[in-house]
């Protein structure tokens, strides 16, 4: 497949419904709340600040390999249910609409994947759109829950995975979201304290 990350695990069947969409002649969005913004790894036409309400970001998805290990998993961000989530909509090209759904799915649906791919409504500027989300699934066994702000820290501080630290993924989320003046009060909070927790035991 053009554009395969050799890091990445293999991924889940792309089901009939998403599959379909490589073939659209409609504009093909999707809402990144994470790294997506950044880094997306696949092609984009447009992007626009975007809104999505019902769900909200959150530390809530363990990592056994990237941030983490299976001795001391580390956590990763999800789109969990409850609240509200500022991100980017990001538009597909149509001349390449194949190549950036088959990379996204390759990025994100590592299997047994942990998110399902959603079309919600999203308020941007120009009025509202439909997007493809990636809600986090619950029923998966890497579900971590809604943990405590202690806890969370607590784990984040201390893992370590194939990708670096899980403290260095948490700064770097953070410092992306300032630089794209998205404003996360709760991220920030955790950050504080991760940093904080850092620093108490050297």
């Amino acid at each position: 497949m053009p554009g395969r990350t050799p890091e990445f695990a293999p991924a889940d069947p792309m089901p009939p419904e998403i599959a379909a969409l490589r073939r659209t002649a409609e504009p093909v969005w999707i809402f990144a709340y994470g790294s997506l913004m950044w880094d997306p790894d696949f092609p984009r036409a447009e992007s626009t600040a975007a809104l999505l309400r019902g769900y909200h970001r959150s530390f809530c998805l363990y990592s056994y390999d990237y941030r983490g290990t299976r001795m001391r998993p580390g956590l990763t961000l999800g789109l969990d249910h409850g609240g509200a989530c500022r991100g980017i909509a990001l538009r597909l090209p149509p001349e390449s609409l194949a190549e950036a759904i088959d990379r996204l799915w390759l990025r994100e649906m590592t299997a047994p994947r942990v998110y399902d791919m959603r079309l919600l409504p999203v308020r941007t500027a120009c009025g509202a759109r439909k997007a493809y989300a990636l809600i986090v699934r619950r029923d998966h066994p890497d579900y971590a829950g809604r943990l405590s702000p202690g806890e969370t820290a607590r784990i984040i501080a201390g893992a370590i995975g194939r990708r670096g630290a899980c403290r260095d993924y948490l700064a770097d989320t953070e410092r992306h979201l300032r630089e794209l003046s998205i404003a996360d009060g709760p991220l920030s909070r955790l950050a504080a304290r991760v940093e904080a927790l850092a620093a108490a035991t050297g």
